[in-house]
């Protein structure tokens, strides 16, 4: 799910707490006097909020934070949106949910001693034919690490990393097109450190336990620039039902712009959604990332997979690749039941990528349409991964 589809979810995922304690007409559908966010959402989408931030990932071991939105607009832009937002025939009243620009402000604290903290801007120009979006910030994390593509560690080996970063992209709509091409910037500058590696000896490739030992024990720099090329026709940036939206992002990492490693990162995602009928409806999600280096990358610059039911960064390697697909049934127009399944394989190098584990996770879930109007569902996702049983605060588009 891009930064846009985060941010508005997010709001509404506040929205929904606040309507447990505020009686109020707001938060109540006209229609079938259901809890909806779709009045409130219409009349006071703007300005700041504070929303919540929960964090579910047992390799954090859970944690709480807090996000600050200010949004910022013209009168004219303001009144051009609610007017729009407010008008029960407009079909496309989604796409003025959020102002031009929003600006963010965030910071967390995890079970796991972990923090971070920073802020975002989200800006449209040129009414969206020009977007962009970057962010900056500063954590001090602790995550696991348990090997690299097919080579597994004895035990887990806790990485202290404290870094601070900055990323960001700017795109540009092609003609008419649903085409966005752009350039990308990614900067991290980061102080790793690790408990004991003794136990590495005669356990893991000479090679790995030498690259492993001086990487986890220096100050370590990727910078790096690319290109990036978008293709989007979704029927909904929160909860699309049908339509696709290709990414392709092709990076440098070199010496000349200050990174400390060379190499290559090419970033490939494609999410298909299809309707079949009213009641049921499915996506496909496959992914695909290849970091080209000589040497083993830093921990937080590996490519790893994401899937539901896998603790984030537990599977890494330079050649990663994933796909879940999701079947869902609609009970009735507030309901909605889902299973859904996903594979991924990260291996240690390109060539070998055929021969890698395969790591298999599945689950159900359930999603609540909270903004009729907007067609924005939220919910729960229960995942079962090759270790752990994790439950997932959903909404919006799950991907």
């Amino acid at each position: 799910m891009n930064l846009l589809s985060k941010i508005s979810s997010t709001i509404l995922m506040s929205l929904y707490s606040m309507s447990s304690i505020a009686a109020s007409d707001l938060f109540f559908d006209k229609l079938d006097g259901n809890l909806d966010a779709s009045q409130y959402l219409s009349e006071n989408a703007y300005g700041f909020l504070p929303v919540p931030i929960i964090i579910t990932d047992p390799a954090f071991g859970g944690g709480l934070g807090m996000t600050g939105l200010f949004f910022q607009e013209t009168e004219e832009e303001k009144n051009s949106r609610l007017a729009a937002m407010q008008d029960e025939s407009n079909e496309n009243a989604v796409k003025n949910l959020l102002p031009p620009s929003i600006t963010a402000a965030f910071g967390a604290y995890t079970g796991n001693g972990s923090y971070f903290g920073g802020g975002g801007h989200l800006g449209f120009y040129d009414q969206g034919r020009i977007r962009y979006k970057g962010g900056a910030g500063y954590g001090d994390i602790h995550l696991d690490f348990y090997g690299f593509g097919d080579i597994e560690l004895p035990k887990a080996v806790e990485v202290n990393t404290q870094a601070y970063g900055v990323m960001q992209s700017l795109k540009f709509k092609l003609a008419d097109s649903p085409f966005y091409a752009g350039v990308l910037q990614r900067y991290i500058n980061a102080d790793l450190s690790a408990g004991n590696l003794d136990f590495l000896s005669g356990n893991v490739p000479s090679w790995f336990e030498e690259q492993l030992r001086s990487l986890l024990s220096t100050n370590t720099v990727t910078s790096g620039v690319g290109l990036s090329l978008e293709y989007d026709a979704r029927d909904s940036y929160f909860s699309p039902t049908q339509g696709f939206k290709f990414e392709l992002n092709y990076l440098w990492f070199d010496d000349i712009i200050g990174s400390d490693i060379d190499y290559t990162l090419t970033e490939f995602t494609a999410l298909n959604y299809f309707k079949f009928n009213e009641q049921w409806r499915t996506g496909l999600k496959i992914e695909a990332n290849y970091a080209n280096s000589d040497k083993i990358l830093p921990p937080y610059a590996t490519p790893s997979i994401s899937l539901r039911g896998m603790p984030g960064s537990r599977y890494q390697g330079q050649a990663v690749a994933m796909s879940e697909l999701e079947v869902a049934y609609r009970v009735n127009v507030r309901w909605e039941l889902s299973v859904f399944a996903g594979v991924g394989k990260a291996s240690d190098s390109f060539s070998e990528f055929s021969e890698s584990h395969s790591r298999i996770s599945k689950g159900v879930g359930f999603r609540y349409l909270i903004a009729r109007r907007y067609n924005f569902n939220m919910g729960i996702d229960i995942a079962k991964g090759p270790e752990d049983t994790i439950f997932y605060i959903q909404s919006g588009s799950t991907w």
